[in-house]
């Protein structure tokens, strides 16, 4: 069953659902227009892959198409939408990238100078520099790797605890670093529990503290939040559900849990509207100076058809097109939240499941219809399974 309305977003168990307002004319875009059935039909291939429900919103020089599909709560059936807050997981590394390009334009802290300049004595090396891990360029061992290598029973172990932002530096500090500082892009979570300790010793606040008064109460994000370490998420939400090792064994809700493991790496929780908000912000250079924003898209080579900048990711998509903006992946959710250059065409998506490459690779199909239209057409045959790095890896898959 398909229903459309203008204006409210709901969905009924599958059932898929799409809110268009209408475009004013002097506002079209130049780019191709949104494929919207494809974004549907994006979303229904999240179920069947195993996705209990998945949503996405697309703000467009003023119009805003909303599609959903699916539930929030496996136990209640309650349908899910774009209205439901979730687990943002690695795009909580744009907001911390944010807040330290705004330390820089505020000259408490430079870019190229040493991290140890800023908390004497952390890492065993004084060439990396703060650049160096907001570009993952550090070298500092990912120490989620060894945390989730099963992802069950890695997840149960970590996910009622409390760490310090130290403490899981030193997990990292444990191995050896996989490249010289400045050397090619390697991703490690632990660049970005730096980058939050940074912001910590920098302005002497929390971070809760400068995510809300730098950009969530300027933006008026009324639905994102720093949750840590309550494992409580508030108001109406979609729970989040892991899926297991083992094929066929049963979703596991990995909703409540303290994201400790991940904190300035990947413990925001936000909605679709709040997202998209916040990168027509960013891409529009509302949020830092021009000087910081060229910073921030200076990139360097992170995989096929993609780069990365400073806590931004660039994806080229198969019509031309670059997007720019980062994946979240965390125990029970996937996000895409992307933007055009300008900022005035983004696009939030989420499924309320994890662990699974191939509905990765399907939420990030949404990239495609929603930033390439109708104009080009999917190769025909299988798609290759997303090799994604971000807050929770999933275990490679065959």
């Amino acid at each position: 069953m398909v229903s459309a309305t203008v204006g409210k977003a709901t969905a009924l168990g599958a059932a898929v659902l799409l809110s268009l307002l209408p475009v004013p004319a002097q506002a079209a875009p130049q780019q191709p227009e949104p494929d919207l059935t494809a974004l549907r039909a994006d979303l229904r291939t999240a179920l069947r892959q195993g996705a209990p429900g998945a949503t996405a919103r697309v703000d467009d020089h003023g119009t805003i198409a909303v599609a959903a599909a699916g539930v929030a709560d496996r136990t209640t059936l309650r349908s899910i939408g774009t209205a439901d807050r979730f687990r943002i997981g690695s795009v909580t590394k744009i907001f911390s990238a944010v807040v330290l390009l705004q330390l820089v334009d505020e000259r408490k802290i430079r870019l190229d100078a040493p991290v140890n300049r800023y908390l004497p004595g952390l890492l065993p090396d004084d060439r990396i520099t703060v650049r160096h891990v907001l570009s993952h360029r550090s070298g500092l061992y990912d120490y989620t790797g060894d945390m989730f290598a099963a992802s069950v029973s890695g997840f149960e172990a970590v996910r009622t605890k409390v760490f310090t932002l130290r403490h899981l530096v030193n997990r990292s500090l444990r191995k050896p670093r996989t490249t010289a500082p400045g050397g090619a892009y390697r991703y490690s979570n632990t660049n970005f529990v730096v980058a939050g300790m940074l912001i910590r010793k920098v302005t002497g606040h929390s971070l809760a503290t400068e995510y809300r008064t730098r950009i969530i109460e300027p933006l008026e994000l009324s639905d994102t939040f720093y949750l840590h370490p309550s494992t409580q998420l508030p108001g109406r939400y979609a729970r989040g559900y892991l899926t297991p090792d083992t094929a066929g064994a049963p979703l596991v809700d990995a909703t409540r849990q303290t994201a400790s493991w991940a904190q300035s790496a990947g413990a925001l929780i936000s909605t679709t509207r709040d997202l998209n908000t916040f990168l027509s912000a960013l891409l529009g250079g509302r949020l830092t100076s021009a000087a910081q924003l060229q910073e921030m898209r200076r990139w360097v080579p992170a995989g096929t058809g993609q780069a990365y900048g400073l806590g931004l990711r660039r994806r080229d998509l198969s019509c031309g097109v670059s997007v720019y903006g980062h994946t979240g992946a965390v125990q029970g959710y996937y996000t895409y939240a992307f933007g055009s250059k300008d900022g005035r065409r983004t696009l939030a998506a989420f499924a309320n499941a994890s662990n699974n490459g191939r509905l990765h690779t399907t939420m990030l199909g949404t990239l495609e219809s929603a930033f390439c239209g109708k104009r080009t057409k999917a190769p025909r045959g299988a798609a290759a399974i997303e090799r994604h790095e971000d807050a929770a890896p999933a275990v490679p898959l065959d």
